[in-house]
Formats: structure tokens, C-alpha cells, sequence
């Protein structure tokens, strides 16, 4: 019976070993070590108080190795305390708004139960150990310490809740030390690099900064989605080709996958490589100049339009945008569509409606979201653009489509309503050009970060594709030359060669287009 037990706990123990890389062990020294500590310990010391404590720590445990495979399945990468810590409240809003707060708070209560289900197997494991521990205190110490030296020669044996734990504080000590050094070069940059830099050869000319969301290097390398993709990119270019436009289009890499947009923007704008949320803060907190401070001291006027923004937006204040357009101030009276708060046609027409009232060129930043997942519905492109108004001509979509937690029970599924949303999101970024950009237009539209590996699989390129367009050749000719690998005439970029980071392209800018 006792061995039993026994069994039970060193399977609990090997559940944090599912978030460390390398062969799971098959023994942990852990359990052991519990066992013997029973063993050891006085009868009036063996009250049912430590193994409640033990438990509720365990289950604690338990919970970021499940937080550790979500992180994964969502970010490309493992859980990191240190950092993740600000993003709960993200995490919550996206849960919610694809889910409702039903169904969100339904889901809580199941992690919970999980959790508590968990603490309560860990908790009869020991308290049943503790009614069966031998006599003999020897035997379970020299286990224990035969079991440790084992364990540095086999990886069959391990200590993967110390581990762990520990591999979370090496990376703790590892992300401050990242963020100091990368806080200190932001002080000794030059002193050309702490002031904006004027782009005279883009003055007079609206430039149209336009982030499509998950619009990643998959969409044409995975063969899921190449077929759909490339077709629509094709149809692209006849569209650019018949409105007189020029395009050339290439890829960067992103420093994010899955989420988190906000660090690849910042990488953009800054020419500094935002990789953390703690980067993106202390960038923020520097004064550091962006592409926004250089446009504005060429004579533009800056402006963000952000749709998905519903809550107060301090770091829009620290970017030093003169406008910022979100949610609730852009006019948009249709309705919702899960995440989506509106549809990417509707922000590029109201875009379109701000330049016609400004007088001055515009520097403008778009967030543009009908990429973002859960993918369901997948609206039809409207032909008439001028038909779009205030958004109420979208309220006949309203409630289309199934309930995004019963698409999602499907990957297959989930990546085909990716691809019909990427396909989408192009067909009205291309549309919008067509109809609306001229010579003295420079419009990049570029991904935020390649979707989640549900979609990608594992280990794929973290590249986005950039497509650079205007009227006019020679403000599209500079990315030609090959500085930045990857771009080539059309609307596709080179497959066989990676992009260049996402901070080379603010100082590619002003190589090329910051001096007369």
C-alpha cells in the first residue's frame, strides 16, 4: 500500500518536469525526499497541518506549470514570472471577450477545481505515506542520498519541482539583468540617437504605418495556408498594378509571437529591439525618441488609430502621439465581433475620412484587427466603400458565425478561419490603397508577430511580411537595395532569406530618407 502512495506522489512530482526542457524523469527526488522527511519527523510534528501546507504549495506549483503550457501554446515561449506578472489583466480581457464573461468565469472555476483536485490527491498521498513510514529512519535517508547522486548521472532521476522553481529564478536574475543593461544603453546611445531625426525626403507626404494582426511568414512558407494566401496576394498585386501603385515587399523579424503586438510596434517605431514587456516599459520611461518624434519634427501630424484600445491607454501619452483615435472615439456604431470591436474595413474607410479633413501630412500608426483570433466570423469585403458610413451597415453580420469556444474544439478548423482572416485582412489593407493612396502616399503594412504555434507549429520563423506601397516609384525604390534582406519588387518577399530584425527599420529610414 505503501508503495502505492508512493507511486502516486512521485507522479505529482513529475508534472512541473512537463515545463523544463529535456527527457522527463521517471523518479523524483522530491517524493522521495517528502517520504523520508515523515519519516524523520517526531509523532507530535506529524499533524495534518504541514501536509495541508504542502499541499496548497503544490497546487500553487501546479498552477504555473499550467500557466507555463499556456504561455507556450499562446507566446511561443515558457512562462517567466518576472514578466508575466503585468500581463494578467490582458489575459483576463481576452478570455473574456472571446468567451463572455459566462463562459470566462465558468472556465476559472474548472482551473480551480483542477487545482483543488490536484492539492487533494497530493494531500492523501501524504497523509497516507505518513501512516505507513517505516521504523527504521535509515533507510529512508540513505535513499534519498543514494537517489541524489544517481540523479547527476541519469536523467531517469531529477528534482523537477527545484527545478523548476529555480529555472524561474534564473530567469528572474536573467530578465533584470537583461532590462538594466538594455536601460543603460539607452543612456549611452549618441547623441544623435536622443533626438528626433527629420525625414526631409517624406515631407509634404502622408506616411501610413498599418499593422496587420498575426499576418506572419506561415501565411505563404506553411502549406495550409500558402494556396489561400498567395492567391490573394497575387489579386493584390493585379489591384496595386491596375490603380498605378508600386509595391515592393519584403520581411522582418519580430521579437514576439502570439501576442503581446504592442513590443513589435514599439520595435519598429524605435529602431530598439523591444523583446519583453519590462524593454517595452523601460523604453517608455526613457524619453527615447521614435519614429512618431521624427515625423513630427518633419512637419507631420501624429496619430494613432487603435480599435481594439477600450480602456485607458497611459503609453500612448509616453509615444507623444497628438492624437490618439481608439474604440470609443472613432464614430463606429456596428456591432462587435467577439475580439473585434470593429472590422478592419470600417477602420481603413474612417481612416480615410480623418485624412480628407487634415491639412497637414499625417504620420499615422494602425492597429488593424480582424486578424486576431478567435477568427470567427469571417466578414464579406463590402464593394461599396462609401456605403460603410458609421458601421451600421456591419450590423446584418451581427451574432455570424458559431460561438468561437465551439470553433476552437477543432484546430484544424481554427487554422482554416486564420487563413480566411488573413486573406481578409489583405483584401481590404490592398482595397484601401487602390481606392485611396496617391504619390504623395507612403503606406507600409507589415505583421505584428506570427500567430500562436497552434497555428505555425513549433519552432517556425518568427518573420513577418512588409509590403511597401506607393504612387510614386521612388519612395519605394530605397528597399530595393538590399540593406534590408528579404524585399524584392511584388507582393511577395523572398522566401529563402530572413528578414532583418524589426529595430533595423526606424534607422533604415533615415539612411534613406533623412537627408535631401
Amino acid at each position: 500500500m505503501m508503495l502505492l502512495w508512493l507511486l502516486l506522489l512521485n507522479g505529482l512530482f513529475l508534472i512541473p518536469a512537463m515545463a523544463l526542457p529535456g527527457e522527463m524523469p521517471w523518479l523524483s527526488i522530491e517524493a522521495i525526499a517528502l517520504w523520508a522527511l515523515f519519516c524523520l519527523l517526531p509523532d507530535q510534528y506529524r499533524h495534518n497541518r504541514i501536509t495541508i501546507t504542502l499541499a496548497v504549495t503544490y497546487s500553487a506549483l501546479a498552477f504555473l506549470v499550467l500557466v507555463d503550457a499556456l504561455v507556450r501554446e499562446s507566446l511561443g515561449r515558457g512562462l517567466n514570472l518576472y514578466l508575466e506578472v503585468g500581463l494578467l489583466g490582458a489575459a483576463w480581457n481576452l478570455l473574456e471577450t472571446n468567451l463572455g464573461a459566462i463562459m470566462a468565469a465558468l472556465a476559472l472555476v474548472l482551473l480551480v477545481g483542477l487545482l483543488a483536485s490536484l492539492g487533494w490527491l497530493f494531500h492523501i498521498s501524504l497523509e497516507r505515506l505518513r501512516y505507513h513510514s517505516p521504523g527504521n529512519r535509515a533507510k529512508p535517508l540513505l535513499l534519498v542520498t543514494g537517489l541524489a547522486i544517481a540523479g547527476a548521472a541519469t536523467p531517469l532521476i531529477g528534482s523537477p519541482a527545484l527545478a523548476f522553481v529555480a529555472n524561474q529564478a534564473s530567469l528572474a536574475t536573467h530578465t533584470y539583468q537583461a532590462t538594466e543593461a538594455f536601460a543603460e544603453q539607452l543612456r549611452n546611445q549618441p547623441e544623435a540617437g536622443q533626438n528626433p531625426q527629420p525625414l526631409a525626403q517624406l515631407a509634404g507626404k502622408d506616411v501610413i504605418l498599418g499593422f496587420l494582426e498575426s499576418y506572419g511568414i506561415s501565411t505563404l512558407t506553411d502549406d495550409r495556408y500558402h494556396a489561400m494566401i498567395d492567391q490573394r496576394l497575387e489579386s493584390m498585386a493585379q489591384e496595386l498594378d491596375s490603380a498605378g501603385l508600386t509595391v515592393v515587399t519584403g520581411r522582418l523579424q519580430s521579437p514576439i509571437q502570439g501576442g503581446q503586438s504592442w513590443l513589435g510596434h514599439l520595435s519598429v517605431l524605435s529602431g530598439q529591439w523591444v523583446h519583453n514587456q519590462l524593454a517595452y516599459e523601460t523604453l517608455l520611461s526613457s524619453n527615447y525618441p521614435t519614429l512618431i518624434d521624427d515625423f513630427r519634427s518633419t512637419g507631420h501630424k501624429t496619430l494613432a488609430v487603435m480599435p481594439a484600445i477600450t480602456q485607458a491607454w497611459p503609453e500612448g501619452r509616453l509615444l507623444r502621439y497628438e492624437n490618439i483615435y481608439n474604440h470609443e472615439n472613432m464614430d463606429y456604431q456596428g456591432p462587435p465581433f467577439n475580439w473585434v470591436t470593429m472590422p478592419d474595413q470600417y477602420t481603413w474607410r474612417w481612416f480615410q475620412t480623418l485624412r480628407e479633413r487634415s491639412p497637414e501630412p499625417l504620420f499615422a500608426e494602425l492597429a488593424l484587427i480582424s486578424g486576431h483570433a478567435p477568427w470567427v466570423p469571417i466578414l464579406p469585403v463590402l464593394e461599396d466603400w462609401e456605403s460603410i458610413g458609421n458601421g451600421e451597415v456591419f450590423e446584418r453580420w451581427k451574432g455570424a458565425g458559431e460561438a468561437p469556444a465551439s470553433l476552437w474544439r477543432d484546430p484544424d478548423r481554427v487554422r482554416d478561419h486564420y487563413a480566411k482572416a488573413i486573406a481578409y485582412t489583405l483584401t481590404v489593407a490592398s482595397g484601401f490603397a487602390a481606392r485611396y493612396v496617391e504619390e504623395n502616399t507612403l503606406m507600409i503594412i507589415l505583421g505584428d508577430h506570427q500567430p500562436a504555434p497552434l497555428i505555425t507549429g513549433e519552432n517556425a520563423s518568427r518573420d513577418v511580411i512588409v509590403h511597401i506601397i506607393s504612387g510614386d516609384p521612388a519612395l519605394v525604390t530605397p528597399f530595393l537595395s538590399g540593406e534590408l534582406p528579404g524585399f524584392q519588387l511584388g507582393t511577395r518577399p523572398d522566401l529563402q532569406t530572413a528578414g532583418a530584425s524589426m529595430s533595423r527599420f526606424r534607422p533604415f529610414l533615415h539612411r534613406h530618407f533623412g537627408s535631401l
